[in-house]
């Protein structure tokens, strides 16, 4: 009678079962798995140290575009080492190489531990190194010289004669134990550090990141870490006589506040500078106080000589600006013959701002005591043979690669009502190019876009007055008339023109400062494009260039009298400032504030940017790497060695050596072998 349909489904159903557990378990015990799971790890790896990982969104955003950011996003490629799927690669490979261990283990011990005694004597005698030795063999000696050679003896009196057999070098199977044990332990420490119980914490909802822009305090308990958290690595900037007990660890478009189990005070910042100015050494002396008992720790930390306290290194990542007082002249561009205002501000703060009465807000940033860069040296200030020429230096500062130290700087912006922003740059100390000195600002229209400079041009007793009286001169179109009689005057006496063309001449000089005072070089050269026929453009650019250098003499004699100055005398220097001043004024138009702040002093705070790193995994790793280097040496350099002698009654006796390594050692160690055994 046939089972009951139940009981042959049941019966089905478990050997489905079975069947699937041991094909689960025949791959993920497989070496292919294994080595698949390291090849995706090793790209994995790659990739992580060719992509700058753990930085904030908006840096990835910007640099790769919104396609590209969005696919590297996804994958999880800004942060390779604790995303998901490379933690769930990491179980996996503990997983199949902890089966792969249990699998094949008994075999590598039962086979560590065999001398394989019962070989025949057709098998000895089939192997590459075999020998007979045609005498009777005392088996006493030939034991006791295997014994001296290092070798573990066995014998067994069998049918066909004692066969000792023995064996040396079976560390060599140890070293793959060691190999993959070794793994085993990297992928755990790698697990430990990747912080699995965050991760799932974040895919149950239990923990999430904060995006705002909020103060700590403000941050909710569920983007906050308690001070037992397993593993993390997170930084924190801190000023001079500052403190801090949390750190803010990275978290994809926001973060997590991570809380210390200690306060960290820095109490000095010391940086030292080469002569050149770059930075030789920075530390910092930080106080570390236990939150629990108050106790206190002292101590120096810097680059690569980091303080570990209660699990956590802290080590000297980087320094910056923690805020220092700054002093400013502040230039009204719209009415320069004003005396500048003092304007005070902090550097990393805001403050607001009326001009003209409009509002805006001074969003100050890093303030730097020094800037090494490239300087020009270059002698493109001379008289221009065209106006692009003199407009391409309005709005460049060319190099050739001469590092110097530039001295402080600040960075600023300037946001009107509207939210809208221009980026600043200004250098406190003047820049000397050729004998000449300027006052460098720089200024960015784009976001990440290129830093635009120019130069004023600073007079004989290093001041922007001179600059300023000839700006506001160029800006007052009273004075053009008297100007352009003035240039006219001097064309007819010197015959350029005669008396008929004068006033033909005067009209010229005033539409050419009014043109130059509105638009500067840009106005000129549209003027050109859209009037002057093109085989006609460089002559008559030429002629505005003559008339706006003669007329910037005679502006700057009237400005001068008007403040009851006496006339400069002509020479290079004032002709190469007269030059200098056109081109900063051409320049200015697309300066975007009516303000030109000129920092004239500071009260320098450093700051310390520490790294804090709880990283229990690290020794686990270390450890997993002792025991690959351990199972490498044994791997290559203990050589497995087996030696059989066959001793027949008959006194025909056979002697048969095997490697796990064919080598010309072993060619060598066989005959010399045979040879001991033979005279024994």
């Amino acid at each position: 009678m046939p089972p009951p349909l139940y009981i042959v489904w049941s019966m089905t159903s478990k050997r489905r079962q079975t069947g699937f557990a041991a094909s689960l378990y025949e791959l993920l015990s497989s070496m292919r798995f294994a080595i698949g799971l390291l090849t995706i790890l090793a790209i994995a790896s790659v990739i992580g140290t060719v992509l700058k990982q753990n930085e904030p969104y908006s840096n990835y955003a910007f640099e790769f575009g919104s396609f590209w950011f969005e696919v590297y996003r996804t994958l999880g490629l800004f942060d390779v080492y604790h995303s998901g799927w490379f933690l769930l690669i990491l179980v996996f490979l503990v997983t199949s190489t902890t089966l792969c261990i249990w699998r094949n283990a008994p075999g590598f011990i039962k086979d560590m531990k065999a001398f394989r005694e019962r070989a025949t004597s057709q098998s000895l005698a089939a192997m590459t190194h075999s020998a007979r030795i045609e005498r009777a063999l005392p088996a006493d000696k030939v034991e006791a010289y295997l014994k001296a050679q290092g070798f573990s003896v066995r014998s067994l009196q069998r049918d066909d004669g004692l066969m000792l057999a023995a064996k040396k070098g079976a560390a060599n199977r140890l070293g793959y134990f060691l190999a993959h044990i070794a793994m085993v332990v990297i992928c755990i420490g790698g697990l430990i550090d990747g912080n699995v119980p965050l991760k799932l914490a974040e895919l149950f909802g239990r923990a999430s990141a904060e995006v705002r822009d909020v103060p700590q305090s403000q941050v909710p308990e569920k983007s906050r870490l308690g001070d037992g958290n397993l593993s993390f690595r997170g930084n924190v900037t801190l000023p001079e006589n500052q403190s801090a007990d949390v750190v803010f660890l990275n978290a994809g478009n926001g973060y997590f506040v991570q809380e210390l189990p200690f306060i960290v005070t820095l109490k000095k910042f010391h940086v030292d500078y080469y002569t050149n100015g770059m930075p030789k050494r920075f530390a910092s002396d930080v106080v570390v106080t236990d939150k629990q008992n108050g106790k206190e720790t002292t101590a120096t930390i810097e680059v690569n000589h980091p303080l570990t306290i209660d699990g956590v290194s802290i080590y000297q990542a980087s320094f910056g600006d923690g805020g220092s007082g700054l002093e400013f002249a502040a230039w009204d561009l719209n009415r320069p013959l004003d005396k500048p205002v003092t304007l005070r501000g902090k550097s990393m703060n805001g403050q607001p701002l009326v001009i003209d009465g409009k509002r805006y807000t001074l969003e100050f940033g890093d303030f730097r005591p020094f800037n090494v860069e490239s300087v020009a040296d270059n002698s493109a200030m001379g008289v221009k043979k065209n106006l692009q020429g003199l407009l391409a230096d309005a709005s460049r500062v060319n190099h050739d690669k001469q590092v110097k130290n530039l001295g402080p700087s600040i960075q600023f912006k300037l946001r009107d009502a509207q939210g809208q922003a221009l980026e600043y740059m200004t250098y406190m100390a003047p820049i000397q190019l050729e004998g000449h000195s300027y006052i460098v600002s720089g200024v960015r229209t784009q976001v990440g876009g290129p830093m635009s400079f120019l130069r004023y041009p600073l007079d004989a007793e290093g001041k922007l007055d001179s600059f300023m009286r000839l700006k506001n001169a160029l800006q007052n179109p009273a004075l053009y008339g008297e100007v352009a009689r003035r240039a006219a005057a001097k064309a007819e006496a010197g015959g350029a023109i005669d008396a008929s063309l004068a006033r033909q001449f005067a009209g010229s000089v005033e539409w050419v400062l009014a043109r130059f005072s509105q638009q500067g070089f840009a106005g000129l050269e549209n003027f050109l494009d859209q009037k002057v026929p093109e085989e006609k453009r460089q002559a008559v650019a030429q002629t505005y260039v003559k008339i706006l250098q003669g007329a910037i003499i005679d502006l700057q004699d009237v400005a001068r009298r008007q403040a009851q100055l006496e006339p400069l005398p002509l020479n290079e220097n004032s002709y190469r400032f007269l030059l200098d001043s056109l081109v900063a004024y051409s320049a200015s138009r697309d300066y975007g504030s009516p303000l030109f702040l000129q920092l004239t002093g500071f009260d320098e705070v450093k700051a310390s940017g520490l790294q804090m790193t709880r990283s229990p995994g690290k020794n686990v790793v270390y450890l997993g790497s002792l025991l690959l280097v351990a199972g490498i040496l044994f791997m290559f350099y203990v050589r497995e060695l087996r030696l059989w002698v066959l001793i027949q009654p008959e006194g025909n006796s056979r002697m048969a050596m095997a490697s796990n390594r064919k080598t010309s050692d072993l060619d060598r160690d066989f005959d010399r072998h045979r040879d001991a055994i033979e005279h024994l």
